[in-house]
Order: structure tokens, then sequence, then C-alpha cells
């Protein structure tokens, strides 16, 4: 099976309902990590483009359909994008793998379940509502309303475009809000095609926009004066510089930034399901997500045991063609995270960090264009080596061990991060103990990253502000009023109080 396409595919960006070009002509290529085909273009938006989006997706928001739509309009588009990404799902999960090279064995099934973040939102935009407030003051009836906050700049990234998109696209909607969508340049032409289904889908011109191009592109739609919100996934670095930009102007920012997310093994865990838990919380992505269980926490009394079965199974990931059904671990995305992950290997050679298999590119010559990193695992690691403190986004798993407990959960949360954690015991009293105590968003148990639409996600700490998926997303996304009624008083004279 071939990634190759030997004709090159041009898109366009949406603006006010429009697709068009940049304003200066100007394009940038998408590259196929697999085999390094040039297979798409896209424009390269600057500040023209940007404004445009902007000032459309003010003027949905202030007149026209959208903003006289009734919650259940709303709800029913949100529906219908839904059944469209349905019959779509295949499409849209093959330009993904195009684009990004991770899986179709796993970016098929995650395409597939987008349509149940449209359909969840939908009755959310159904079902929002404020409060009746029994006030102190007489006669008063004090009550609140939600209502959204306009215009809503989502920046995404490029390890799960799409499904990081609808983690921020349906509560946006569901609000009444309008988006301007600003893709990664790694993976633009996934979310273009997606603009085509809420085009088809009946969305009003303006309410959703896509601006594509680089990072000069994501700074000026940050900065624009006529941006309510800013939704942004990716890392820290970054998620600072938007939240300062933001607070100039007092503008709303969520961020879902990096990880470095410890995964703790304790002595009494089901060993080969443990197993299974690390490789899926690193290998299988290869290592490109923000909740990789990357730091492996093992109990010393197994430590040695448990890294022999680890390695034992990484030897054996088939690596190759993303879109095969059988491959296990596909490409890096790109030629810069590549070479930031080799370097991160020899950084952990330096620290003196025992490398336990991996380690470098596959010596298969078939895969020698493709973008590849082997399953890599380090033990002898300390929780100050560099390799255990910064998010390396690749396929690299440090082993630490433990004594106890306690001193799991010392190590566990010496991290400037705190997006998640993964704990592996079968005493129930433990779990629960481990789950109050680690300063991570999300905790799982006997499992490891696994989110739902109805589950808030989101970090501590350097890994982000705000929450994403579940009842609480629309809380990002909306306002809150408060009226006051007098159902009788009669003011007094200020002034005068004697009359």
């Amino acid at each position: 099976m071939t990634t190759g396409n030997a004709k090159r595919e041009h898109y366009q960006m949406l603006i006010g309902g429009v697709w068009s070009d940049a304003a200066d002509g100007r394009r940038f290529d998408s590259i196929n990590p697999f085999d390094g085909h040039h297979w798409a273009d896209v424009p390269l938006a600057g500040d023209e483009d940007v404004d445009a989006a902007v000032h459309a997706a003010r003027a949905a928001f202030e007149e026209g359909p959208w903003a006289a739509a009734s919650p259940s309009q709303r709800a029913a588009l949100l529906r219908r994008l839904g059944d469209l990404i349905t019959e779509r799902a295949d499409d849209l999960a093959r330009v993904q793998v195009l684009e990004n090279g991770k899986l179709i064995r796993e970016v098929a099934g995650q395409t597939r379940a987008l349509a149940g973040h449209c359909y969840f939102f939908a009755g959310i935009a159904e079902t929002t509502h404020g409060h009746t407030l029994a006030s102190s003051v007489p006669n008063m009836h004090v009550f609140t309303v939600r209502e959204p906050l306009g215009v809503v700049a989502a920046i995404t990234p490029w390890n799960s475009p799409l499904a990081l998109l609808l983690w921020k696209l349906c509560p946006a909607l569901a609000a009444g809000n309008t988006v301007v969508i600003k893709p990664s340049e790694v993976t633009p032409v996934s979310t273009l095609l997606l603009g085509r289904l809420i085009e088809e889908a009946g969305f009003p011109a303006g309410v959703v926009n896509i601006v594509t191009g680089e990072g000069a592109t994501g700074a000026a739609l940050t900065r624009h004066p006529d941006v309510d919100k800013i939704a942004f996934t990716g890392s820290t670095a970054v998620g600072r510089t938007i939240a300062a930009t933001a607070a100039e102007r007092l503008a709303r920012v969520s961020l879902e930034l990096g990880g470095k997310s410890p995964n703790i093994i304790f002595p009494d865990a089901d060993l080969p399901n443990a197993v299974n838990g690390v490789l899926a919380g690193v290998f299988a992505a290869t290592g490109q997500t923000c909740m990789a269980g990357s730091r492996v926490l093992v109990h010393q009394d197994i430590h040695d045991e448990f890294a022999t079965a680890l390695v034992e199974r990484a030897k054996n990931i088939k690596i190759g063609d993303p879109l095969d059904p059988e491959t296990e671990m596909g490409t890096v995305a790109c030629l810069s995270q590549h070479r930031k992950v080799l370097d991160y290997i020899e950084i952990a050679k330096k620290e003196g960090a025992t490398l336990l298999t991996g380690g470098g590119r596959p010596a298969d010559p078939a895969l020698s264009e493709g973008l590849f990193v082997e399953p890599t695992v380090f033990s002898g690691v300390t929780n100050d080596m560099r390799i255990a403190r910064e998010e390396v986004f690749g396929p690299i798993v440090v082993l630490i061990p433990f004594r106890d407990e306690d001193h799991a959960v010392t190590i566990a949360n010496d991290t400037p991060f705190g997006l998640a954690a993964g704990v592996w015991t079968i005493d129930v009293a433990r779990a629960h103990r481990m789950i109050r105590r680690l300063r991570a968003g999300t905790v799982w148990v006997n499992n490891y990253r696994k989110t739902n639409y109805i589950a808030p996600f989101g970090g501590f700490k350097d890994s982000g502000l705000g929450r994403e998926n579940g009842l609480e997303a629309i809380n990002d996304y909306t306002e809150v009023k408060t009226a006051w009624i007098d159902m009788g008083n009669q003011i007094k004279d200020p002034f005068n109080p004697r009359a």
C-alpha cells in the first residue's frame, strides 16, 4: 500500500462563506512524513486575511441568521455536521494520516467518534440555562443567563488535528459564538475538508472561518482586537505567549498545553496489562500526544521484570506505512520534530541514562524516506534529568524506580506539568489515595489515554488553563449575565430620606 499521490492537490481558505486564496497569493506545502511527497498546498494567510476572517465572524455574530438562531437551530446544525462526519469519516481519516503519519488504525476510529462530540454539544445547546437566585433583598427577582462570548479563535495542533478542533468548535458553536480556526501548518488540509462539511451542514456564512498559515498567522489572530476568546492546544511556551497577548486586552483564554505524565506501576499490578498500558500510552501515537505517559515510575521490587517485558514488546512493534492497518507505529509528523526527538535521545545518553532498546532510525531500507524513530526505552533515569522533565513528543519512555507510595507521589508531582497520570494497582484504597494526591487534571487507574466528550480534560500547573469536553466546557465559551427585576419596591429619593 502506498501513501504517495502523483497529483498535488490545491486548497483554499474559508472566509465569510467564500473559499479564497491568500490576499498576496502566497502558499505552502503539506508534506507526507512517510514518503516525503509534497502532496498538497494551501494558502499562507497574512494579516489582511486574518482581519477579513475575524470581521466575517464578528458580522455573523452580531447580525444575520446566526445572531437570531435559537438553541434548537444551533443544535440541529451540529447534529447535521455529526451526520456528515460519519458519512465522510474514511476520507477525513486518510487525509490526517497523509498529513501527520499517525496510524490509520487509530485515526479511523478517532474520526468516527467525532460525531459524538457534535451530538453531545447539540444537547448542551438546548439545555444550557442560568439559575434563579434566592435574594435577601425583598421583592426582587434575581436570575442569571448564559450568553455567548463573541468571536472565538481556535488554534489547533498537528498531532490530532480534527479531534482537538472539535473539542473547541462544538462547545463554541453550541453556545452561539462564531469561530476563526487556525490549524497547524503541518496539518491544514484535514481542517479545510471539515470546513466543506460545515458549509454543507448549513452553517451561515461567517460562523466558521478557516485561515491557514504558520506561526505569524496565529500571532495575527491572537492579537486581533476583535477576538473575544482564544482556545489553544500546543506547547507551554506558545501558550504563555498567547496568554500574555490576550491579557493586554483581557480576552478570555483556554490553554491545553504540554505534559510529562507519570505512569505509576505498583507491585500488585497486573503486569501484562500494565505493559500494554504503557505501550498504548506512548508508542501507539508515536509519543505525539500531550498526555503521553512518558515517565514510567516502577516499584523497585518489579522494576527489572517490568523493564524486560516492556523492552521485549517494544522491540517487536511493527513500524511501517501508517495507512497499512497492520502497522503498529508510524512516523513523527514533521522534519523539525524528527530532529528534536533524535536530539533528546542523545541528550539522555549524555546525562547517563541507559538505553535498553531503540535510540535511532529503523534499519529497514524500505523505511528510509520516512520520519521514523524506533520505540525507545531508557532506564537508570532520575527525575532531575532533562529526559524526565521536558516534553519530547516522541516514542521515548523513561523508567524511574520508586520505593513506596509516598516516594511515587513525590516523583510524580515533581514536575512543572500536571496534565495526566496513570496508576496501576488492584488495591482500591490505594487507587483512591493516589487519585487525590496526584496533581494532574486526569488520572486513569488500570488504563491509560482514554478520553470522551462527557469527561472534562485539562491540566494543572504549566499544563494549561480551563477544561475541554464535558458540561464544564460550555462555561469557557459563555458569559454569565445577572438580571434584577423589581417586583414592587418603591425607590426612595436617595438625597431626601424623609420623602
